[in-house]
Formats: structure tokens, C-alpha cells, sequence
């Protein structure tokens, strides 16, 4: 997870440099980032079931090998188009192999404290942010962004085939409470919550990696600094997803994950009202711990649900409704942008997410999958 969300989520440093060269607007350039994350999400509905039949291991193997090869291939690209394609499929199918089976496989290993275990697991989310977003803009001031995805290359796909030859397949649970089969479970009334706020959310979230060091920029900070705001988005999300996973497990795994859609939705307030860098700081300290937990919680909410039997067929279709909001949502906030500005994209990025808490409302702490 360090690996491919290191750099999934270092594009906003990326974003100023390829826009320039390519000369695209930021809906176009935005576009590589939402293809990107449209497939990693909308590929865990393969990946998910794949690792629950063949185990954890060939998956990886699989995204290493593809991550590379498209990191390789973006480094030479001579169109915006072209980098659709290289970055969208490489980084996306690297992606989609490194989270939804690495999620599952944990999630499947424990039953108590599943959400304190799966929140330090997923801590190399942000950790990976905090590192790779700060490092992608130092490089490419020093040698240019093609190089520093040649770098990035193999970096990520070491680490990747590393944790293949780590990761093992956990047991098969002795029971469960997903009763029902996988198509049945997903026209249910608590997962069909659990999508709409998955869809809403996303519509509003990834516009933070993509357009908050832009934003920055434009208010006069420096590239680096800018670009330092989303390391400081998943700085906050380390300490998010491990202290919101214990807590959790503690006060309810619904309800906590409840109240971290609700922050989020709110913190857009502070962009949207944002006076100067240090206030953008806030944003990023509030915001980024919401998104921790929520992120931690996810497939906790899912495992408390339905069970642990096919959790990674579960979670990856879940992640099919972020996909669509992540496809959507940045170029659409782009076109927003350009031609009205930041407020208006950033107070409907808020209304969005508000939106997605009320949809989660009716999901009860103790829901059965036949209900």
C-alpha cells in the first residue's frame, strides 16, 4: 500500500509540470489521475475474487510487473492522451492488485480488533503519501518529471514484489455471517447504502489530491510547500486510521464510520473559507484524519456486515462506486474551475459529501445481510 498509493496520491506534484508541457487544461490533465483511480477501483472487482481463489501472491506479482511497465512507459510519453493509457492502465492495475487483496487478506486474518489491525495495515497508505508527494516535487525540480517516474518505477515495483513474496493466504473462515451469494448481497438495503455514500464521497474526495497544491499554488506558495499540503492529508491519516480503528473497535464500527463522513464533509468549510497557508494546513490536519478512519473502516464496516467468506469479492465491488466518483468528480471540479473559479467547485465538493453521511444514516451498528 506504501508502494502504490505513494504513487497514486504524488500526482498533484506531477500535475503543474505535465500540464505545462503537454499544454492541457485541468480537466484534461485531471483526467489521468480519475482514469487512474476509476480503474484501480472498478479492477478490485477482479482482483478482490482473485485473491480469494489464488491467494495473495500472483496478484502482486501481477500489479508489480504492470505498475512498472506503465510508470516506464509515462516517462516517454509525447501526449497528454497518451499518458491516459500508460499511467491510467499501469498505475490503475497496480494499484487495484496492491489494495482491495491486501485489505481482504488482513481483514481475513483477524476477528477481534479487525479494525485496529486493518488501520495499521493501511497506514502505508498514508505513509506512502506523507514520502512519496514531498519527494515527487523535490525531484522534479532537480531532474525533470520523466525521470523521476523512471525512479519511481522501480522503487514502487521492488517493494511490491517484495511484499508478494511475504504475504500469505490467511485461513478460510469457520463461519460467517454472509449468508447470501455475492449477487444477492449487493442489491441488499445495508449494501446498497454503503455504495450510494461510496459513489458520493468520492465525487468530492480526490479533488483534495488533485487540485489542493494547485490551489496552493495560486495563493502564492511555493511548489514544494504546495505540494507538502497532501503530504500533510496523509500524515493525519496515519494517525486516523490507527486511532479511529482502535476506537472503533471500542464504540462501533458503523457508527465511527459514520462520523468520519460527517468531519470530511465539514472540513471542505475550512478550504472553502481558507485565508492563507496556514489555515490550507488545518484543512489538511481535519480532513486527512477523517479520511483515515474512513479508509480503515471500510472494509471493517463490510467484514462486520456480511462476514469474512468472499470479503475480497465484497470490498472490490464496493469499490466499484468509488471508482465512478473518482472518474467523474476531478475533471468535472476542473471545468468548474476554470470557468467559475475555486469556490464554487470546493462549496459543491462539500454539499456532495454532506450527502454522502445522510445516505449512511439508516445503516444500523448490527445489520444483517438478509435484511
Amino acid at each position: 500500500m506504501f508502494a502504490v498509493f505513494g504513487v497514486a496520491y504524488s500526482f498533484g506534484a506531477f500535475f503543474t509540470p505535465m500540464s505545462d508541457e503537454f499544454g492541457s487544461g485541468r480537466s484534461a490533465t485531471s483526467l489521468v489521475f480519475s482514469i487512474t483511480a476509476f480503474l484501480y477501483f472498478v479492477l478490485g472487482a477482479a482482483s478482490g475474487p482473485a485473491v480469494d481463489r489464488f491467494g495473495p501472491r500472483p496478484v502482486l506479482l501481477t500489479g508489480a510487473a504492470v505498475m512498472g511497465t506503465g510508470l516506464l512507459a509515462t516517462s516517454r510519453v509525447q501526449s497528454i492522451e497518451l499518458g491516459y493509457v500508460s499511467y491510467g492502465l499501469g498505475v490503475g492495475i497496480g494499484v487495484a492488485c496492491g489494495y482491495v487483496p491486501m485489505v481482504a487478506m488482513v481483514g481475513g486474518w483477524f476477528d477481534r480488533r479487525r479494525s485496529a489491525a486493518l488501520g495499521v495495515a493501511v497506514a502505508g497508505i498514508g505513509l506512502g503519501t506523507v514520502v512519496a508527494s514531498p519527494l515527487a516535487a523535490s525531484l522534479i525540480d532537480r531532474i525533470g518529471w520523466r525521470t523521476t517516474y523512471v525512479a519511481y518505477a522501480v522503487v514502487a515495483t521492488s517493494i511490491l514484489v517484495l511484499a508478494a513474496v511475504l504475504a500469505e493466504r490467511p485461513p478460510r473462515p469457520v463461519t460467517t455471517a454472509a449468508t447470501l451469494p455475492l449477487g444477492q448481497v449487493i442489491r441488499t438495503r445495508p449494501f446498497l447504502l454503503l455504495y450510494g455514500s461510496a459513489v458520493l464521497l468520492s465525487l468530492a474526495l480526490f479533488q483534495v489530491f488533485v487540485y489542493l497544491p494547485d490551489f496552493a499554488e495560486d495563493q502564492g506558495a511555493g511548489e514544494v510547500a504546495a505540494a507538502a499540503l497532501v503530504a500533510v492529508v496523509a500524515g493525519a491519516s496515519i494517525a486516523g486510521r490507527l486511532v479511529l480503528g482502535v476506537v472503533a473497535d471500542r464504540i462501533g464500527r458503523v457508527r465511527t464510520y459514520r462520523a468520519c463522513f460527517l468531519v470530511m464533509g465539514l472540513s471542505y468549510g475550512m478550504w472553502l473559507v481558507a485565508p492563507s497557508y496556514p489555515w490550507l494546513v488545518a484543512f489538511a490536519i481535519v480532513m486527512g484524519s477523517a479520511y483515515g478512519g474512513f479508509i480503515a473502516l471500510s472494509p471493517a464496516v463490510v467484514a462486520e456486515v456480511f462476514g469474512t467468506a468472499g470479503l475480497g469479492g465484497l470490498i472490490g465491488f464496493l469499490y466499484t462506486g468509488a471508482g465512478l466518483g473518482a472518474l467523474v468528480g476531478p475533471p468535472l471540479a476542473g471545468e468548474v474551475i476554470d470557468a467559475s473559479g475555486y469556490w464554487w467547485a470546493i462549496g459543491a465538493s462539500m454539499v456532495v459529501a454532506l450527502a454522502a453521511w445522510a445516505v449512511l444514516l439508516p445503516l444500523g451498528p448490527a445489520v444483517s445481510p438478509a435484511r
